[in-house]
């Protein structure tokens, strides 16, 4: 048996690899498995929202993603005759550097993930897979099937970034709740003749349900994404692609959707079968889930790669805190606290956005008598609203606030703390910390620009007495910002997230919340870990 890992990551998608350089940056050493011998070609997932591009900037991979990323992009809604073009670009989101949805496929955002761990020295280790997984009290156990055999590894965590069919889930022995949907999803990548009308993106809503064309394909021209009534037969386990779509049936869809246009040629196509479905829990002992392992949802509104590239940033920095934390009676307590509030933040979270994906497929794909009349009898009365709303720049910037996860919080966590007195005219503790302009000391700069980079900051106001010297470390960095006057101090998270507020310095309370989260004034040295041999 071996120990050279304090982080076994369970799955190389987008989950798993963002997991693995949060939980990395902060302290832990970290070995990623992915069962694939290749990276799962094509992607499914297209969106990435301005909260996970925030999320991710500590990292150093956002503008990596944003080169490969349309970040300007626009649609057309078809809607009965008529068409209305809309843009998803700068939007009225003055508190976040990316006010704009971005068109990124998820085989891109893999790559450049996978390339950050490597340049950390941490490589996917593609063709292995998870057999088995047990937590022992002192660590977790995992029997791994490789390319040269069967491997026994014993770690301090385990992260299940495995998808909906998850080992992990199953060896913890965690419930999976909720239902297959009557409806599936048609994925294909087409060339057409002549193009669409509109740039960009293309919407079109019939009685069957919406039919998106997007200028992504990997393989040709477009990628086609429809949903339908379940065909039912023989179908793969759900997250995977079934069998491809005969094209009759793809040329249907098209003309369903009233789109003149014949397919040339066809790179690729699948059914997908969905559903939406929450894990009872998502932490068992020493084994966690994240992403599609955690929660499934419909692809409305898109959150399945930014749920959990949200959930992997918010469980990374906890492992690895948690793993250099000494382990005697009162660096277990606090471990325990900190390991707990991931299942308490995130499930609550996934609740809400369950709640959001099921009602907005249902009024996507359903084909019941309502939805049906609301995509056409009212196709036309609708198209005549549509453009009025999109000028309406506030309230639609207000509805990728709630897509996108920006009004998420964790006010109700142990790791929320405010201390008196009272600090007002801050984000209250559990908020996320909106981006601002900032004055250090010279030129105005953005405040999450200044923040980028992994761990805790703290935020000291212009006149605050200096943090005790024990507070600070190497995850633990402090900024005066020079515009704000007062004497209080806000102490960020290393997800974005403020944990800790109180109007003066108050150097107990700081220094108790810090080490409760990172036990930021332990002695420098390693601590130690489970033995090798077991």
């Amino acid at each position: 048996m071996t120990t050279a890992v304090d982080v076994l990551v369970v799955g190389a998608g987008p989950t798993g690899l963002t997991l693995a350089l949060q939980a990395h940056d902060h302290g832990a050493r970290i070995r990623i498995v992915e069962r694939r011998p290749e990276a799962f070609r094509p992607s499914r997932a297209l969106i990435m929202h301005p909260r996970t591009l925030e999320v991710l900037r500590p990292l150093g991979v956002t503008d990596a993603l944003l080169e490969q990323a349309d970040t300007a992009p626009t649609a057309t809604l078809h809607l009965g005759s008529r068409a209305v073009e809309a843009s998803l670009a700068d939007l009225a989101l003055p508190d976040t550097a990316f006010p704009h949805l971005s068109l990124v496929r998820q085989m891109d955002v893999e790559r450049v993930l996978a390339q950050a761990l490597a340049d950390r020295g941490v490589e996917v280790e593609r063709g292995t897979e998870l057999v088995a997984v047990r937590d022992d009290g002192y660590g977790a156990r995992a029997v791994l099937r490789t390319p040269k055999g069967t491997e026994e590894i014993r770690c301090l965590f385990v992260g299940g970034c495995d998808g909906p069919a998850s080992t992990v889930r199953t060896c913890a022995g965690i419930g999976w709740h909720g239902r297959p949907y009557a409806e599936e999803v048609v994925l294909a990548d087409l060339d057409l003749s002549g193009t669409p009308g509109g740039s960009g993106a293309q919407l079109f809503a019939g009685r069957r349900g919406l039919l998106f064309l997007f200028p992504l394909g990997e393989q040709a021209t477009w990628r086609l994404l429809a949903t339908r009534v379940s065909h039912g037969g023989s179908m793969p386990d759900f997250g995977q692609p079934g069998p491809a779509v005969p094209r009759t049936e793809l040329q249907r869809l098209l003309s369903d959707a009233g789109l003149d246009a014949r397919i040339e040629r066809i790179a690729w196509s699948a059914r997908v079968p969905l559903q939406f479905r929450l894990a009872r829990r998502f932490r068992r002992g020493r084994l966690f889930l994240a992403g599609d392992a955690a929660h499934n949802y419909s692809p409305a509104t898109g959150q399945g790669m930014n749920a959990g590239v949200q959930d992997a940033v918010n469980l990374g920095w906890k492992l690895g805190f948690a793993a250099s934390r000494p382990h005697d009676s009162t660096g277990g307590r606090d471990a325990e606290v900190l390991l707990d509030s991931y299942d308490g933040e995130r499930r609550p979270a996934a609740c809400r956005r369950l709640i959001l994906t099921h009602t907005a497929f249902w009024a996507e794909a359903s084909t019941g008598r309502i939805p049906s009349w609301l995509r056409t009898a009212a196709a036309a009365r609708t198209a005549l609203v549509v453009p009025v709303v999109l000028q309406r720049r506030r309230l639609i910037a207000e509805g990728v606030r709630v897509m996108s996860q920006l009004r998420v919080n964790y006010r109700h966590s142990p790791l929320s703390v405010e201390e008196t007195p009272h600090l007002h005219g801050a984000p209250r503790p559990g908020e996320r910390l909106p981006d601002a302009t900032v004055s250090v000391g010279g030129p105005p700069q953005r405040l999450h620009a200044l923040l980028a980079r992994p761990g805790v900051h703290l935020l000291l106001q212009r006149d605050a007495a200096p943090p005790p010297p024990d507070a600070l470390g190497p995850h633990v960095t402090a900024l005066r910002l020079a515009n704000s006057p007062g004497r209080g101090l806000v102490a960020v998270r290393p997800d974005g997230h403020v944990g800790f507020r109180c109007g003066i310095v108050d150097a107990a309370g700081l220094s108790g919340w810090l080490s409760l989260i990172c036990a930021a004034a332990q002695p420098p040295g390693r601590p130690r870990r489970p033995d090798d041999a077991g």
